[in-house]
């Protein structure tokens, strides 16, 4: 019985064309140190001056170095490809930059008036410009959760259903309503707030407590969870209505047990957009809340705290106690906001159930 001996494969691995070799290296770092340069010396022989000058003369300078040699050494194409490539690397930074720079400002002045008890004593016998170890921010984080989570237990079935009427139901009222949702979404929080406060303020309560300031919240938050909802169900293929009206369900049961589970993910992205738009509010709660110094878990009676409100608070204050207690009041409700996040996106990752 022979046996067919297979040659071994002697074939050369193909090259990577996106490693670059020492010499492109090499290359890479005299351009850098070209526009590094240029940007020096333009700013020391013009009016231009600042970070900003350098920084843009050097992005400036370094496209049109790199722009150069590739000319030079790889013809037409590569030389557009690589003004191409600087051009987005320049817009990549300058959107990504004020998003670093709110972080790093926010936690360099904002770790400064975090203390221990900042979050196991309120203001009720502390005023702002006390020692910023005294007092805390008990009141305003109770108060922002129990109102953000009152103004989300209205508006994300709202806007959710609603979602659902323009995408899947279509009636007659479709095009009105999508109107009034994306004439909503451009309204200002002031107005939201004017409007609880001649609606329900003036009218009836005549007291300023949470249920007031969740209100005018939910109204904000609505379209945004609306708008976004509406869009992750249009990205649901057809091909899954299909099936389940094939297979003899109704279109409310292919609605719940198949579009919606397939569009869980995006619908708490939804959400977590809502919470965003609405967790930075100030002039409703200004309006409507009292802005109590108190912790109050009662949203409906007496004024209640919130971080936005302790934050206009300690700003307006003026002083140097106060204004590190509203840094600190920042960097907590940016905490908050980014494990919200993070915990929306855990739950959204997780494998859809039966």
């Amino acid at each position: 019985m022979s046996q067919t001996i297979v040659p071994a494969n002697t074939t050369p691995k193909p090259a990577k064309p996106w490693a670059a070799s020492s010499k492109d290296r090499i290359e890479l770092a005299l351009q850098f140190i070209a526009a590094i340069a240029i940007s020096y010396l333009i700013v020391a022989v013009t009016a231009m001056k600042g970070k900003l000058a350098y920084v843009t003369i050097f992005f400036l300078a370094f496209i049109v170095i790199d722009f150069a040699v590739n000319y030079i050494r790889r013809g037409a194409p590569a030389a557009k490809d690589a003004l191409f490539r600087g051009f987005v690397t320049g817009a990549v930074f300058v959107a990504v930059t004020p998003i670093v720079s709110i972080l790093l400002t926010v936690v360099v002045r904002g770790y400064k008036g975090i203390h221990p008890n900042i979050f196991f004593k309120d203001m009720h016998s502390t005023t702002l410009n006390d020692a910023v170890t005294q007092g805390g921010l008990l009141h305003a984080v109770i108060g922002t959760v129990l109102m953000v989570a009152f103004a989300m237990a209205i508006s994300v079935p709202i806007g959710i259903l609603t979602a659902i009427y323009l995408t899947e139901i279509k009636g007659r009222f479709a095009r009105p309503i999508k109107f009034l949702v994306q004439a909503m979404s451009g309204v200002p929080s002031i107005v939201a707030g004017l409007f609880i406060l001649a609606a329900i303020v003036y009218p009836f309560t005549k007291n300023y407590n949470g249920i007031e300031g969740s209100l005018a919240l939910a109204i904000l938050m609505i379209p945004t969870v609306a708008r976004t909802s509406e869009e992750v169900l249009l990205l649901i293929p057809g091909d899954l209505r299909e099936a389940g009206v094939a297979l003899g369900g109704t279109q409310w049961r292919t609605v719940m047990m198949v579009v919606v589970p397939a569009a869980k993910s995006g619908l708490i992205t939804a959400m977590i957009l809502g919470v965003a738009r609405i967790a930075g509010e100030t002039a409703p709660l200004v309006l409507l809340t009292g802005g109590g110094d108190t912790t109050n878990y009662n949203m409906f009676k007496g004024p209640m705290g919130s971080l936005p409100y302790y934050i206009w608070k300690g700003f307006n204050n003026g002083t140097d106690q106060s204004v590190t207690r509203a840094w600190a009041g920042i960097f907590v409700l940016l905490v908050m906001v980014l494990v919200l996040f993070g915990a929306a996106r855990y739950l959204g990752n997780r494998k859809v159930g039966k």
